[in-house]
C-alpha cells in the first residue's frame, strides 16, 4: 500500500526536533500539509523556510492552558482543516525515586500526560464535527514493560496507554481512529540525561532507534485502510534486550 497523504492536513506537537520533526518530514514527503506545533518560535520559522510551502507553524507552550486554547484556531488559520493530530511532545526523567527531583517529575508528567490530554481534547470537536480523523500519540515501550531505571517516566507512559485504549472506544463512532506508537529508546534530546558511557554503549550495540524509524511506523499507521486501526505499534531496535 502506498504511503500517500495527499490532501491531508496534519499537526504535530513537539515538532521542532526529534521524532516530531522526523514525522513532519515524512508526512510532507507523503503529500500532506503539516503544521508544526512547538514553543521554539525561531526554530519553527527556520524549519518552515526549509521545509517549503506546505509546512506551517503554530507557536504554543503546551504547559500553558491559555496557549493550548489557541492551538486549534492557529492550525485552522494556517491550513483550513485538520485530518491528523499527532500528540508527540514529551520529556524524560529517569533515575531512582530515592533521591529524585519531584519538581522535575511534575514538569515531565504535565507534558507527557496533561498536555497530551488537553491538546487531544482541543482538536476532538473539529474531528467529531467532520466525522473523521486520526489521532496518534507518541508513547514508549515503557508503557508496556515497566523499566526499573525510569519508574516515573514509565508511569507516564502507562497513563498514555490507558488513555489511548479508552479514548479509541469512545470516538470510533465518530469515524476517528486513535493509536499510539511505542518505540524503544530513540536518539533524541530526551536521552540527554543518559550518562555518556551508557549512550556510547547503546550506540555501539545497536540498541537505539533513529527518529526516522519512528516516522516510518507512524506513516504506516496513518495509511492503513479506514476499516483498520493500529491501536498500539511497539517498535524496538533489534538488539535491545528488553
Amino acid at each position: 500500500m502506498s504511503h500517500d497523504l495527499s490532501g491531508k492536513v496534519a499537526a504535530i506537537t513537539g515538532a521542532a526536533s526529534g521524532i516530531g520533526l522526523a514525522c513532519a518530514r515524512a508526512m510532507l514527503e507523503a503529500g500532506a500539509r503539516v503544521v508544526l506545533v512547538d514553543r521554539a518560535e525561531d526554530r519553527l520559522r527556520a524549519l518552515c523556510a526549509e521545509l517549503g510551502p506546505r509546512a506551517g507553524a503554530v507557536v504554543v507552550d503546551l504547559l500553558d492552558k491559555a496557549g493550548v486554547a489557541t492551538m486549534l484556531p492557529g492550525i485552522l488559520a494556517q491550513a483550513g482543516g485538520l485530518d491528523i493530530f499527532h500528540a508527540n511532545a514529551g520529556s524524560y526523567v529517569g533515575g531512582e525515586v530515592h533521591g529524585g527531583d519531584p519538581d522535575a517529575w511534575d514538569r515531565m508528567l504535565n507534558l507527557n500526560i496533561n498536555a497530551a490530554f488537553r491538546t487531544i481534547h482541543a482538536v476532538l470537536p473539529h474531528m467529531v464535527e467532520r466525522g473523521s480523523g486520526d489521532i496518534i500519540v507518541t508513547s514508549s515501550v515503557a508503557g508496556f514493560v515497566p523499566v526499573v531505571v525510569e519508574p516515573v517516566y514509565t508511569a507516564s507512559k502507562h497513563a498514555i496507554q490507558a488513555f489511548v485504549h479508552t479514548l479509541r472506544r469512545q470516538v470510533m463512532k465518530h469515524g476517528i481512529r486513535v493509536g499510539e506508537v511505542a518505540p524503544g529508546p530513540v536518539v533524541t534530546a530526551l536521552l540527554d540525561d543518559w550518562p555518556q558511557e551508557k549512550l556510547d554503549d547503546a550506540l555501539a550495540r545497536g540498541s537505539l532507534l533513529q527518529p526516522e524509524d519512528v516516522a516510518e511506523a507512524v506513516l504506516f499507521m496513518l495509511t492503513r485502510p479506514r476499516n483498520v486501526t493500529i491501536r498500539d505499534l511497539v517498535i524496538l531496535p533489534q538488539s535491545l534486550d528488553l
